[in-house]
């Protein structure tokens, strides 16, 4: 449900938006995208998915494919060490759940514009 709710609000403010239930999944469009010679913009990675692959472990395994992925923090856990220091992880911003749609809006397009 959360998904959902994400993806419409960024589509209502212009992104294109396509999701994965998980990090496995997230990888495949990942490099799916990169094989294709359509790399996506920016990610949002949960950091917490149950019975399935995180944010980090994803990230991980993208940046061994793409160094340069613009990858975004996302947990409801503010302790969690990632959402403190994401740098440390290979993400390059944070966006802390509940989402306020400024902020998670503010964050993808100060994401993307970074080079």
């Amino acid at each position: 449900m959360i998904l959902d709710l994400v993806k419409e609000m960024l589509e209502r403010s212009g992104y294109q938006v396509e999701t994965a239930a998980d990090g496995d999944e997230a990888v495949r469009h990942y490099l799916h995208a990169m094989d294709n010679g359509d790399s996506f913009d920016a990610v949002i990675m949960d950091l917490t998915i149950p019975g399935g692959m995180g944010g980090k472990e994803a990230v991980s395994t993208i940046a061994v494919h793409d160094k340069s992925v613009k990858a975004i923090a996302s947990s409801g856990y503010s302790n969690d060490p990632i959402m403190a220091n994401p740098r440390d992880f290979g993400f390059v911003a944070v966006v802390p759940k509940p989402y306020q749609l400024k902020e998670l809006c503010d964050t993808v397009r100060r994401v993307i514009l970074e080079t």
